[in-house]
């Protein structure tokens, strides 16, 4: 009875822990190793010490897919943090009809990010509906290079990241503004407090550790961008492959059977500790502001 007591718990948890050996640990072990060799998809690899971190660290490639990743995060940081919560604070209020554009809002979310971007692709292209506008009002002589042009096409991913994760952080801030106290706010307006004043002084001190997680989820997810350039620059990664960002890059050397498995081992550890940075540097500017 007693052997099967202690048994019991671990045959419960066994498949949990074979599914996080097979498909978490043992990868991540796995890219470390790959990291220290020239392993190709259809060759074993030798060992080739530190040479794949010091080809990435000379690689200009490189460095403007990491300009392009940090330009992506610190545009998007600030605007995905601030934006959703401004409408969640406009969408919390019970008004008449303010279902609908909670539901508006969020749509953007549901949708897939490949026919989203599809669908930007169409209306910033040459001959889309942004140009076509522009033009007939006399804004610009020609197309605008929305697709073609390295900062114009990123800004243009920019703009389709925030405009689908407006509503996902929005339900985000929604349920923090529950948790702040409707009577601190009628406190704050007894004392004359306007609107603006209430909101600084109340609600952001009230949904402050939700901003960080926000902010960490956001920086997160732009240093991983992916889906918006690839479609975007149509699998290009934009002109001379200089709108790729660091995922693009990893996934070009390390898919097909010339990959070099090795090389973009070495730049998803690179990858990892540029996405630790502004998680530790949020984490500690919270704990002093606490």
């Amino acid at each position: 009875m007693t052997h099967r007591r202690w048994f019991t718990p671990w045959l419960l948890v066994a498949p949990a822990l074979v599914w996080l050996a097979v498909f978490n640990i043992w990868p991540s072990v796995n890219t470390v190793i790959l990291s220290f060799t020239n392993a190709k998809p259809l060759g074993g690899g030798h060992f080739v010490g530190l040479d794949n971190f010091h080809r990435a660290l000379t690689d200009d490639q490189l460095v403007d897919a990491l300009l392009n990743s940090i330009v992506y995060m610190l545009v998007c940081l600030p605007l995905l943090t601030l934006l959703p919560l401004l409408m969640a604070v406009l969408v919390e209020k019970k008004l008449p009809g303010i279902t609908f554009f909670r539901t508006a809002f969020y749509t953007p979310v549901i949708a897939s990010a490949v026919v989203v971007a599809l669908i930007w692709g169409w209306v910033l292209d040459d001959r889309g509906l942004v140009n076509g506008v522009t033009q007939q009002l006399g804004l610009a002589g020609g197309p605008l290079p929305f697709l073609t042009d390295r900062w114009l096409l990123l800004f243009s991913a920019i703009g389709l990241t925030v405009w689908k994760g407006l509503g996902y952080y929005m339900v985000i801030y929604l349920s923090a503004l529950g948790n702040v106290g409707r009577e601190l706010h009628e406190a704050a307006a007894v004392d004359g407090a306007g609107a603006v004043r209430r909101f600084y002084h109340v609600t952001l001190p009230g949904v402050r550790s939700t901003m960080l997680l926000v902010s960490v989820l956001i920086s997160v997810s732009a240093l991983r961008v992916f889906s918006e350039l690839y479609i975007l620059s149509d699998g290009t990664g934009g002109p001379g492959g200089r709108d790729m960002s660091v995922v693009m890059l990893i996934q070009m050397y390390s898919r097909g059977f010339t990959g070099h498995l090795g090389y973009a081992s070495a730049l998803s550890l690179l990858l990892f500790a540029v996405t630790i940075g502004p998680m530790l540097l949020l984490l500690r500017l919270n704990r002093k502001a606490a």
